[in-house]
């Protein structure tokens, strides 16, 4: 899972650097023939956008740096942690559902991948089947019953049994 965002991520900061490296000193280039710098809307949105550029690449390597530190081994085998599909019922909603625990990069609420660093994630994160998660949410609070719990290692373990 973490392979696939840190692939998106390098395909970023490649296309950034490839960015800074060739097309903005050109478009810098290009604008400083112009002439007066003090009065060249192109020269100021190209530094700008280097500026811009920059920032984000910083942000990118961070990122992968952050990723990078990500160790399977230590993500718990018997609670819900990163990778974990949790299946809940909501008392609030008085409906079941199921949660997946993934980067935020991957999050996509409509289809129940939830961050690990959303409200929802945290509060679900270390619990175990039975147990019962009160979540504070924008629209108040929520309590979610651990009904079913599938973790990452069950589901390498799954996958692997099927490829026999």
């Amino acid at each position: 899972m973490t392979d696939h965002i840190k692939r998106q991520l390098l395909e970023e900061i490649q296309k950034l650097e490839h960015e800074l490296a060739h097309e903005l000193p050109a478009e810098i280039k290009k604008a400083v023939a112009l002439g007066d710098l003090s009065e060249n809307a192109e020269y100021h949105m190209a530094k700008q956008r280097q500026e811009f550029v920059n920032a984000r690449l910083g942000q990118l390597k961070n990122r992968m740096a952050e990723l990078s530190l990500v160790n399977l081994s230590n993500i718990p085998r018997d609670r819900a942690a990163f990778g974990s599909t949790i299946t809940v019922f909501d008392t609030s909603k008085d409906e079941e559902l199921v949660y997946k625990l993934v980067t935020s990069e991957e999050s996509d609420v409509a289809n129940g991948l939830i961050s690990t660093t959303s409200p929802i994630g945290r509060g679900l994160i270390g619990k175990q089947v039975g147990d019962v998660a009160t979540i504070v949410t924008p629209n108040g609070k929520r309590e979610l019953e651990v009904l079913k719990l599938v973790t990452i290692h069950d589901e390498a373990d799954a996958a692997a049994s099927a490829e026999k």
